[in-house]
């Protein structure tokens, strides 16, 4: 195990980057380092090296003996490519961690992941972190080789530290070139289009197979995640088997409509939904703060009428379509917030806590991730001028006009039997008139439970845990609809 102890309290641990094709050099301060580094890139600045102000000095001469014959730092990993990202080097007295890490001493220790720090069953911190000094800094720094980093500090805590998660969680840089062991735990997102003219079928599951296999949960996530609605076959046509079926994902969403719906159109709930009236493509929930993720119907029964088809539009789609047509149109959906609201019961007035635009825009990717589409709920917008206004009609002019272009429109007629889920982020559903008496039963998900048993699924809790706080996969170049 190496070993360095300082004479001089250091203000954090020296880490120097990785330079590809640069024989790795172990500096004796972070003048040096920084010099060295930007020489190596060019003349560019080692922008993220994290400077000290005094060296560790080691107070063992057979430590300092051994480490002023090193030239090249000790690789500390088995794995290729974690040696490539990490080594550590002690030289004249000086400790060298060379991770791509950018992070300082209160950060360190703040993120200890040691059991007294993080509670071994809810994973949760347990202790106050601004019972931390401001002033705190490592005594003591130890490798075990191929495994670990050990800081001892100077208020007598210890903190282990892996390779895995300091790779995980190092912090960004452009100089860095990602050479992570561990599998990125963010989802793709294949944004895939359905074409509704096309006559391919419907993505679609089977029932048994949902209720009884995760990895059927799996493929019927991802035919959500992916396409944006998925069918399941073979449902028990009664309420209590559907219920079931949304409960495999994740609790459903209580809303002012209630858990779980079981319904006629008899306007139980003051709402154009529980009618028999032609509804127009739109999405759920725009006067919520936070819309529902996830929309499941179920048809149990349509006796004595006909009509009914359900419609749906892929509204990411259509928003492609849209920036590519009239760019100007869509730079205003993205940019005027509205007010939404659910007002129809007398017990009921519901706003989301600030306006929204139609297109919300991830702050990471910057694309859209969310819709926000009905014009059944969209409230009064005062506060803009009549130019305001103008760009605006004119914007959400183009986009229906998109919207209800029949070569975009997926009409089916739902069966008992057959239930429907989509994503109510990004699909936009209506239904045609229809006479008779039909019962409908369906529930919503919210997103947060939808995206991690799809995370949880895919990628395995342990991943998801290490990757806590990982945002470096969050951009796509190919898939610009990569949220997660």
């Amino acid at each position: 195990m190496e070993k360095a102890t300082p004479d001089a309290m250091p203000d954090s641990l020296t880490y120097v980057p990785r330079v590809s094709n640069t024989p790795l050099s172990v500096f004796n301060s972070c003048s040096s380092a920084s010099s060295a580094y930007s020489k190596a890139r060019g003349g560019q600045s080692g922008s993220w090296l994290l400077n000290r102000s005094k060296r560790l000095q080691s107070t063992s001469a057979q430590i300092s003996n051994k480490a002023s014959k090193l030239d090249v730092a000790e690789d500390i990993s088995k794995d290729e490519k974690t040696q490539q990202a990490f080594r550590i080097a002690l030289k004249r007295g000086n400790v060298v961690v060379r991770t791509p890490s950018e992070a300082g001493p209160f950060w360190q220790l703040e993120n200890c992941q040691c059991p007294k720090c993080v509670h071994p069953d809810t994973k949760q911190r347990t202790f106050d972190t601004f019972s931390i000094a401001p002033n705190i800094r490592p005594k003591e720094v130890q490798s075990s080789g191929v495994e670990d980093v050990h800081v001892k500090w100077n208020d007598g805590h210890e903190s282990t530290y892996s390779w895995n998660w300091l790779s995980t969680h190092r912090g960004n840089s452009r100089h860095f070139v990602d050479h992570r062991p561990t599998k990125p735990v963010r989802l793709p997102r294949p944004f895939q289009v359905y074409e509704a003219q096309g006559g391919a079928s419907y993505p679609e599951v089977a029932y048994d197979a949902v209720m009884s296999e995760d990895k059927a949960v799996l493929e019927w996530l991802e035919n959500i995640w992916t396409w944006g609605f998925c069918f399941v076959k073979g449902v028990p046509i009664d309420p209590q088997s559907t219920k079931a079926l949304i409960e495999r994902i994740a609790f459903i969403r209580h809303t002012h409509y209630g858990g779980f719906w079981d319904f006629t159109a008899d306007l139980t709930y003051k709402d154009t939904a529980y009618t028999n009236e032609w509804l127009g493509a739109h999405t759920d929930n725009t006067y919520f703060t936070d819309p529902s993720r996830l929309q499941l119907f179920h048809l149990l029964s349509h006796t004595d009428g006909k009509g009914g088809e359900s419609l749906l539009v892929d509204g990411f789609a259509a928003a492609t379509k849209l920036a590519q047509t009239s760019p100007k149109s869509y730079i205003e959906l993205t940019r005027s917030r509205h007010p939404w609201h659910a007002s129809g019961n007398e017990d009921v007035c519901i706003q989301p806590s600030a306006m929204a635009p139609v297109f919300s825009i991830h702050p990471d990717t910057k694309a859209v991730h969310q819709i926000r589409w009905n014009n059944y709920d969209r409230a009064p917008k005062t506060d803009w001028s009549i130019v305001s206004q103008n760009e605006w009609y004119a914007a959400a002019r183009a986009y229906n006009d998109i919207l209800t272009d029949k070569s975009n429109e997926i009409w089916t007629q739902l069966q008992p039997g057959t239930a429907l889920i989509f994503d109510n982020w990004r699909m936009l559903h209506g239904r045609s008139e229809f006479t008779g008496k039909r019962r409908m039963c369906g529930g919503y998900v919210n997103n947060d439970d939808f995206v991690s048993r799809l995370r949880l699924l895919k990628f395995g809790r342990q991943s998801v845990l290490d990757n806590l706080g990982n945002v470096k996969d969050f951009k796509n170049p190919k898939n610009p609809y990569s949220v997660y």
